[in-house]
């Protein structure tokens, strides 16, 4: 039952929060100065025209309204226009694209795969070598393998992704021929072409993040090995592996957790450079494209989800506490 309230408390708290950050997302870019109507009015655009298009799109209601049936339209779908013209959005309807013709939710689901492949793998990669790099660095501290991973996680942080980017575009594409440098393949059709044209963006996302990961471990370390617990570990005997290991890195991963979930979240909502960078079809392009075009229902519909991801990343982060440390958990 404490486990239910809390996941409760937590589910409730996601919805509220998802729906201040809905109507504020809504609020300002509708009422931006531009007019998608108008965008989709065609030549010429009399007022009678324009007048014809804001009806069909919804957007001669007051804004309220509009958001209203934006929110209706998540839960039970929604119908622009009437008629033989009409266009139905089946839920969970975030809007519909009329410069691409085609739902929201249609085109976000169309581009989810790309952006997770490139989140997930990078993720992994970096919390590997981020983690790793900071324990032995912590451990072999004031070594040349301690200077040396601090000199590596320094031009990591100081590193721009989309610098990086062009630097290995550089290298591994053009100079040495390695691995392919724009373009993605489904994992469904090739598994290899799909994690062969996914080595390099994970590699540079990997360099940039787990640089930060290595310092912030390592500093965690150096102070959970002088606490008292883990100087009574040593007097027992226990293996310095095991100390590390079990007892000091438990309590390491906690602050990592956090900002893990945060930058997982974050790049699940769209890796906009990097996806720019190696010319790859994901949520970041979709929404750099929507802004170029002035396509409002797309802005809202890939903020909104990428505001989700990042409030369920925080979610997960909080059960995983309770795991980590029993002392936090309800």
């Amino acid at each position: 039952m404490r486990v239910l309230r809390l996941v409760s408390g937590r589910l409730f708290s996601m919805i509220i929060t998802l729906l201040v950050i809905s109507l504020i997302t809504y609020a300002v870019f509708v009422l931006l100065p531009s007019d998608p109507a108008r965008l989709s009015c065609g030549r010429p655009c009399t007022p009678e025209r324009l007048a014809d298009a804001r009806a069909f799109m919804g957007y001669d209601q007051p804004w309220a309204q509009q958001y209203v049936a934006f929110l209706g339209g998540i839960v039970t779908g929604r119908t622009f226009g009437t008629g033989a013209a009409a266009v139905h959005c089946a839920a969970p309807c975030f809007g519909y694209s009329f410069q691409l013709n085609e739902s929201v939710t249609h085109l976000i689901l169309e581009r989810i795969p790309v952006t997770f492949s490139i989140a997930v793998g990078a993720a992994v990669l970096w919390l590997i070598i981020g983690v790793g790099t900071g324990v032995v660095s912590a451990v072999r501290r004031g070594t040349t393998i301690d200077r040396a991973a601090m000199t590596f996680s320094t031009i990591g942080v100081s590193a721009p992704s989309y610098l990086v980017g062009l630097l290995g575009i550089l290298l591994f594409g053009f100079t040495l021929d390695m691995v392919p440098v724009n373009g993605y393949v489904p994992l469904t059709e090739d598994p290899v072409g799909w994690l062969w044209h996914l080595v390099l963006p994970w590699c540079v996302l990997a360099l940039t993040s787990a640089a930060v990961y290595a310092r912030l471990t390592r500093g965690q370390m150096l102070d959970v090995l002088g606490e008292d617990y883990i100087r009574t570990a040593r007097a027992k005997g226990l293996r310095e592996r095991r100390i590390v290991g079990r007892h000091a890195l438990r309590n390491v991963l906690i602050p990592v957790v956090t900002v893990f979930g945060l930058d997982l979240g974050s790049l699940l909502g769209g890796a906009v450079i990097t996806e720019r960078v190696f010319s790859m079809p994901g949520l970041g392009a979709l929404l750099l494209d929507a802004v170029g075009n002035v396509d409002l229902p797309l802005i809202i519909g890939v903020t909104l989800f990428s505001a989700f991801l990042i409030i369920l990343a925080n979610f997960v982060v909080d059960l995983v506490y309770g795991v980590l440390d029993p002392r936090v958990a309800p």
